[in-house]
């Protein structure tokens, strides 16, 4: 694709906060979950529902941000977003109860609403319309490493400076790097975005309106069953792999593997560029959630099998990030995008918040087996529905 001066910048400017902020308000908690843990300050209950409150949060936001994203309000958003995030992480450095972690994690929900994927998203959706897959690969690329920089550099700062000393670096981060980046970056690309704003119609728009538009509820499902077979399956990982004689060293290779993997994705993806079309692009996605559980049944008898699920999960995952937006404003419209997209993320973050849980329900009612047929159900649906959607 073709960038007017300086957008071209800009959207590499945006990979590289998109990649702090998830390290920042998103990884944060599963890189520094152990030190949380052995610090008994609170429950791990308490603990295993911040992310579940922020995602909450997120939710509950979602259709307003689209809405904002349509109006042409990306920029303050992208602004306070750094902000709201750098202040909730300051609350979780300073609090030593329940009602300060909620409240860090309440705040750290609405940071991610407001200027992580779908805000970034939606302006190029807005600025650069069918062409905006180019601009969405380029920042997936660089933000799939999100995780690969928050695991070493949260334990690295957590044993010099302990984790809330980790947490403080984060505040930095958003403040001095992030925002002021995002911030330009997102100014280069509404300077080229047409000034004719759908803020009306967008007003209008209720939840009728959008479940009577067609293929609405199909894409709602179609991601939601990827989410929860994504999610479930990866949040198990390493206690799954044990159960199945897959040893440690192994195991977290495997674990090791998914961040790659979605780098990889994106980057075949991208190299294919309009030879691979979205809805090919769409079938092998879903193809490889369903091939996954095959390598951990060769696992049983093959262990090193555990890398091919790793490897099939953060392949399709990572091109399922790119799609997504793509899918939506290919089969929804670009003129209401941010909208649509917003109430769209209802059912994927609470289908992403529940995985978990259901695959702890399932594990115990089951074993692991069960966990493993669910998820793969979960995949076979998921084709399903594509295959509905010709």
């Amino acid at each position: 694709m073709t960038f007017e001066r300086g957008e071209g910048r800009a959207v590499w400017m945006l990979a590289l906060t998109q990649a702090l902020g998830y390290a920042c308000f998103f990884y944060i908690f599963a890189a520094l979950l152990i030190y949380w843990q052995r610090e008994g300050a609170l429950s791990g209950a308490v603990i295993a529902a911040g992310p579940l409150v922020a995602t909450f949060v997120s939710a509950v936001v979602a259709p307003a941000v689209g809405r904002a994203v349509d109006r042409g309000q990306a920029v303050p958003m992208m602004a306070a977003g750094p902000v709201i995030g750098a202040v909730s992480l300051v609350v979780l450095a300073v609090a030593r109860g329940e009602v300060g972690w909620f409240a860090g994690w309440a705040g750290l929900g609405l940071a991610q609403a407001l200027c992580l994927y779908d805000v970034c998203f939606g302006m190029m959706i807005r600025r650069f319309g069918d062409e905006a897959r180019g601009a969405i690969t380029r920042v997936t690329l660089v933000a799939g490493l999100a995780s690969t920089l928050a695991f070493p550099a949260g334990a690295w700062l957590a044993a010099g400076w302990g984790w809330r000393g980790a947490v403080w670096v984060a505040v930095g981060v958003a403040l001095v790097v992030m925002l002021p980046l995002q911030v330009m970056a997102a100014r280069a690309l509404e300077r080229g975005t047409e000034a004719a704003v759908v803020a009306r119609d967008v007003a209008r728009l209720r939840w009728g309106d959008v479940l009577r538009m067609p293929g609405f509820v199909g894409l709602a499902v179609l991601f939601s069953l990827i989410n929860l077979n994504h999610w479930m399956l990866v949040n198990h990982i390493r206690p799954m792999l044990e159960a199945l004689a897959v040893r440690a060293d192994l195991a977290i290779v495997a674990a090791s593997v998914i961040g790659p993997a979605q780098v990889l994705g994106r980057l075949v993806l991208a190299g294919a560029g309009a030879r691979f079309s979205t809805v090919a692009a769409s079938w092998v996605t879903v193809g490889a959630l369903v091939v996954a559980p095959v390598f951990l049944v060769l696992a049983v008898v093959w262990p090193v099998a555990a890398v091919g699920f790793a490897a099939c999960q953060g392949a399709a995952m990572g091109i399922i990030t790119i799609l997504r937006p793509v899918l939506v404003a290919g089969s929804l419209g670009q003129e209401r995008y941010g909208a649509v997209a917003g109430m769209m993320a209802i059912p994927g973050l609470a289908s992403m918040a529940v995985a978990p849980l259901i695959g702890t329900g399932l594990e115990a009612l089951g074993g692991v087996w069960l966990m493993i047929g669910a998820g793969l159900g979960f995949a076979v649906l998921a084709l399903g529905v594509l295959a509905a959607r010709r």
